[in-house]
């Protein structure tokens, strides 16, 4: 199914200022360790700029870590409205099988809400800690593992306290999380294609792992601007954007740290508040951000560890960009920006195109790991370049499988198998050859180094994976959603 397309209005007469969304894009451009890939802009109901950091497209899904969560989280309202789920119940009430195994107090006494808002008691974030207590069950490994304090007194970011709410969600349905999402909410908001990962257990696993289009994110955010209703009809039950978007639990210093600023506002049914408004976040910077006063919703994706920094640019030059009233005379402006956001791209490596003084010693070489052993994903062991007619490949050998990456003549050279990747590297006086490699629908880019002199190769992350595999892995599971 394709999305039908958001209402799109100028900027200026939805009385937003070109001039702050050009200062937002300077100000990312300026940004040292923020790798911006898409930008989609909402007010009074309105597209009012959207633009893609080629080699990322607008159609393409991409991985949103737990930005993943506010979809769990409306997948559990959705439950709650059908009769199927009550916030108020015990969760083991949900996993009789587990009931004779889980003894401690506090285990016993958490509710289906407490996991809702990251208040379950325990003071840490537990997840390696419950899949390795029950790698076939997290639920139980989680519930095996006594809170710390009583259930709804603290707060903790815990991954395994949104699975155990996707879980009960996947058993109250007898449907995957995309599945049951589907007629309910993905098609009616418009939304394509939605992907989510799954563990061991067969489960899609809630708190992380949802691939979806920074559009899809967008009209979450929308949907919930207004309360629930899209294009007339109510898709979520009445009062749940209240009850989901207040803080439940204070998070200011619940990790020893304070003044985290933006995640020290509360949390409510997975989502954050913010300094404005509320939010969906994931991992390296995947943003829903929801801004009642401003009548806005911001959805974005990137890579980038400084998370914060992003929010302060948006708060410096965004909020100010939505006017109260619309911006007459401001044509020009809104030309302009809509030509910049078409024109949005990811530099590619630096070097040459070609080996300096001449293809022969490079034509076939091999490499192999420096220091042995490729610390950053070890399953890499054997690199190659390769020419061809149409330019370079470079060849990554991983666990006895071949991954063959094009470099092409400059520039982004895209491929959709056996991952979807974008490709571009050059040559260096020093007789190094650096390739940089996007995995498309990831926010992760790998920096390969191939070095002549002394045949070895190096991989480093610019963002590491949080979901372990192969690099072939790194991409939406199709069939899913």
């Amino acid at each position: 199914m394709s999305a039908r397309p958001l209402p799109v209005a100028a900027p200026a007469a939805q009385g937003v200022d070109a001039l702050g969304v050009h200062a937002f894009l300077d100000a990312l451009d300026a940004a040292p360790g923020i790798e911006p890939h898409s930008l989609m802009i909402v007010r009074h109901g309105r597209l009012v700029a959207a633009g893609w950091w080629a080699p990322y497209t607008a159609e393409r899904p991409h991985l949103l870590y737990s930005l993943s969560k506010s979809f769990t989280g409306t997948a559990a309202a959705l439950a709650e409205a059908e009769g199927l789920l009550d916030f108020d119940a015990p969760v083991v009430s949900y996993f009789p099988e587990f009931a004779a195994d889980v003894t401690d107090p506090r285990s016993r006494a958490m509710r289906v809400r407490h996991v809702a808002c990251m208040a379950s008691g325990h003071v840490r974030d537990t997840v390696q800690e419950a899949y390795a207590l029950d790698p076939a069950e997290p639920v139980r490994g989680f519930l095996l593992l006594p809170p710390d304090r009583d259930p709804g007194t603290v707060f903790a970011y815990n991954q395994p306290a949104a699975y155990t709410l996707a879980a009960i969600v996947q058993r109250v349905t007898g449907r995957p999380l995309t599945a049951y999402l589907r007629p309910r909410l993905l098609d009616p908001l418009g939304i394509g294609e939605a992907a989510w990962l799954r563990d061991r257990s067969g489960r899609e696993i809630g708190f992380s792992g949802l691939h979806a289009t920074t559009d899809a994110v967008a009209r979450l955010g929308r949907l919930y601007l207004c309360d629930g209703v899209w294009e007339g009809r109510r898709l979520l039950p009445e009062g749940w954007t209240a009850r989901a978007a207040r803080a439940h639990v204070p998070t200011a210093g619940a990790t020893g740290e304070r003044d985290r600023q933006d995640w020290d506002r509360g949390y409510g049914f997975q989502f954050w508040m913010s300094r404005h408004g509320y939010r969906g976040d994931g991992a390296y910077g995947q943003f829903c951000l929801v801004l009642p006063g401003q009548d806005a919703v911001i959805a974005a994706t990137s890579a980038t560890e400084r998370m914060q920094e992003y929010l302060n640019l948006v708060w410096r030059h965004l909020l100010p960009a939505f006017r109260p009233a619309p911006l007459p005379g401001r044509e020009a402006a809104d030309a302009a920006l809509l030509e910049r956001l078409r024109g949005l791209a990811l530099p590619p490596a630096a070097g040459a195109p070609g080996p300096p003084g001449g293809a022969r010693a490079w034509s076939g070489a091999g490499f192999t790991p420096s220091g042995g052993v490729c610390a950053e994903q070890p399953g890499l062991t054997g690199a190659a370049v390769l020419p061809g007619a149409d330019g370079w490949t470079l060849t990554l050998t991983e666990d006895g499988r071949r991954l063959d990456l094009r470099l092409g003549r400059g520039g982004w050279t895209v491929a959709e198998e056996p991952v979807p990747t974008a490709v571009s590297g050059g040559w260096r006086a020093d007789g190094t050859l650096a390739v940089e490699v996007v995995f498309l629908e990831t926010p992760h880019r790998l920096a390969v180094t191939c070095s002549l002199p002394d045949r070895t190769f190096t991989a480093r992350w610019r963002t590491r994976p949080l979901h372990a595999g192969p690099l072939r892995s790194l991409r939406a599971p199709r069939g899913s959603g």
